[in-house]
């Protein structure tokens, strides 16, 4: 009796399942620098699929839904990484952390992260598009909420500045965000497209944007 054995249903899915995640890898690359370079809404699905050198013009919303699914994709393909670095700063705390400590812990992350991946690298300036954008940031902020290390760092400064009046308080972190966000994308630029910058080395860079910061939340209150 002949018998014709069937081959396991991996064996067929597995080449495909690798083919699209090598896709989707390269889909997402392409978005973010195009994204950073121009701003989300300029691009669209098509000019992503070209640029990636997909054949199918609906590529794009193929592998992600719509353009909202594939922005929060990309921020979701780093924040992980950035959590992990936070998780073991965090861990290498000592008994009484000052603000210069939680900052060290909110700042040296994606510092870190982007000297890792890079140069060129693409996502600060990607972020910066997104955190300018009032029907995209949303997504950036959802991510760092559901984020416990920066939970646990932005509870960290509020317990080390307990001095600070509500308004305050809520004043300086909007500044400090802005700080934050936009001197890691002119970093990013700079070193990307070879222009003078104050610090060329990510650790550097973050260094004093941590002096910065300290100062900022630090500073006496007037009026």
């Amino acid at each position: 009796m002949n018998e014709t054995k069937s081959r396991p249903a991996t064996a067929e899915k597995t080449p495909r399942a690798g083919r699209a995640g090598a896709t989707r890898d390269v889909i997402l690359a392409t978005a973010e620098r195009l994204f950073a370079e121009h701003g989300v809404f300029a691009v669209s699905n098509r000019q992503i699929s070209e640029a990636a050198g997909q054949g199918n013009n609906t590529a794009v919303g193929y592998h992600f839904g719509t353009k909202t699914d594939l922005v929060r994709a990309i921020v979701q393909r780093h924040t992980g990484q950035i959590e992990q670095v936070r998780a073991r700063m965090l861990a290498e705390l000592d008994a009484d952390p000052d603000v210069r400590d939680w900052l060290n812990c909110l700042i040296r992350p994606q510092a870190e992260h982007l000297a890792e991946i890079g140069p060129p690298t693409w996502f600060a300036r990607f972020g910066a598009q997104v955190m300018t954008d009032p029907g995209l940031r949303q997504i950036m902020i959802e991510e760092s909420l559901s984020s416990p290390s920066l939970q646990q760092i932005v509870d960290g400064l509020k317990l080390s500045l307990p001095a600070l009046p509500p308004a305050v308080r809520r004043e300086r972190g909007e500044m400090a965000r802005l700080l934050m966000v936009h001197l890691l994308a002119e970093q990013e630029r700079g070193l990307a497209e070879g222009t003078p910058v104050a610090r060329p080395a990510w650790d550097e860079m973050a260094t004093g944007l941590i002096d910065a910061l300290v100062g900022l939340w630090s500073a006496p209150v007037t009026g």
